[in-house]
């Protein structure tokens, strides 16, 4: 199975094929999904701003163009995280803890959900209608805090790796027992 892993394209179905986890499958089809859409949302933004400001002259154009970028790698690069560390710990066989697929697959959704919240808090003050008490909570915070939710989960991505990686101690008692 390792043949078919080609980069990133060929690590999202060779993780969904990798793994026992409903869970992760569930978030490397929709995860993927999110990702290309993310993708294309954020090329298509930064083909039409740079059409929109074609005729000025560098300075703050340009950086804002650069933004669009780095704006870009930020929402696609947490949403393929997870699938990347599945995909490559079972192509390397790298011991991990029993439940490492199941939560990277719960922190990717976790990052999904953090997405639409941040996407909720930074919504437009003429745009904003609703009936819950939540969503009104969250249109009430200053829109700045609409970063605050992606970053959080992002950081719980890479914590969620670190921490998990490597199996437990009572894998690697096991393991010393046995050889």
């Amino acid at each position: 199975m390792a043949e078919s892993y080609r980069g990133v394209f060929g690590a999202i179905p060779y993780a969904f094929r990798a793994t026992e986890s409903w869970t992760m499958r569930a978030y490397a089809a929709l995860g993927a999904l999110a990702a290309a859409f993310a993708a294309l949302l954020f090329t298509s933004a930064l083909v039409v701003w740079m059409a929109e400001t074609v005729s000025a002259q560098g300075g703050t154009f340009l950086f804002s163009r650069s933004l669009f970028v780095v704006a870009g790698l930020a929402t696609v690069g947490p949403l393929l995280a997870p699938i990347l560390f599945v995909a490559r710990r079972h192509r390397r066989g790298d011991r991990v803890a029993p439940t490492y697929d199941r939560w990277m697959g719960i922190v990717g959704f976790l990052f999904l959900v953090s997405l639409f919240v941040a996407l909720v808090i930074s919504t437009p003050q003429d745009l904003q209608q609703t009936e819950s008490a939540v969503v009104g909570a969250l249109y009430a915070l200053p829109q700045l805090a609409g970063f605050v939710p992606p970053v959080a989960a992002a950081l719980a991505i890479f914590a969620t790796h670190f921490r998990l990686r490597g199996g437990s101690d009572a894998d690697a008692a096991v393991d010393e027992v046995s050889a």
